[in-house]
């Protein structure tokens, strides 16, 4: 067997013994990441009927739905380059943030009022080489403060995926300077071995504000 057949097999067997794989499979979800943003809502009381809510990195939509069930009389805005499986009411945007065309459909649809809560499971095209793709997830990551930063009114949360490695030290520290608190967590359906975790940034500070700034 090559080396890649071998590892397409143990990935396929890692899926079936997966209990939150089977477990979306049969309730009808996406994917797995359905149960990480439920048990991170629950946990934080993220998403509530109104909330305003800015997905980064949403496809193929397994967060998207669960938000969708979820902020029923709220606005959702999905980015991502790749397709994603929505429902008509949410707003789906083909790009990246920061792309000009992206960027204006978010002043059309946030405009004044903002977003409540931004949420990013962005993670980078892995190449297998350790030190880029840590790079490339901390500057998903930046991105994401960014965004926050932008478009998160006072009081909003802020959720992103990291990859624990060099550059998350200072990323916390930089988003501890913006909101009043900062957790990092490792949802349950989150793979134990996976470097994976999430921060949950709560409360943004007023602006100017900020500790340090």
């Amino acid at each position: 067997m090559s080396k890649r057949g071998g590892s397409s097999g143990r990935w396929l067997e890692r899926q079936q013994r997966d209990p939150f794989v089977r477990r979306a499979h049969q309730e009808g979800n996406i994917s797995r990441a359905h149960y990480k943003l439920e048990q991170m809502d629950q946990r934080f009381r993220l998403v509530g009927r109104k909330t305003r809510i800015l997905e980064l990195g949403a496809a193929p939509g397994g967060w998207t739905r669960y938000l969708s069930d979820r902020a029923v009389d709220g606005v959702i805005i999905a980015v991502d380059p790749l397709p994603v499986s929505a429902g008509a009411s949410v707003h789906v945007l083909c790009g990246m943030l920061g792309e000009p065309a992206v960027d204006e459909a978010l002043e059309n649809i946030l405009g004044v009022r903002g977003a409540d809560l931004v949420l990013s499971d962005m993670a980078p095209n892995l190449s297998g080489v350790r030190t880029a793709d840590q790079a490339g997830s901390i500057y998903l990551a930046e991105l994401a403060l960014e965004a926050a930063d932008r478009w998160l009114v006072t009081g909003g949360n802020l959720v992103v995926k990291l990859f624990q490695g060099e550059g998350v030290d200072k990323w916390l520290m930089d988003t501890k300077k913006m909101f009043k608190s900062v957790r990092h967590v490792k949802p349950e359906a989150s793979r134990p071995e996976s470097r994976e975790l999430y921060a949950v940034a709560l409360g943004k500070r007023a602006m100017g504000s900020q500790t340090g700034v």
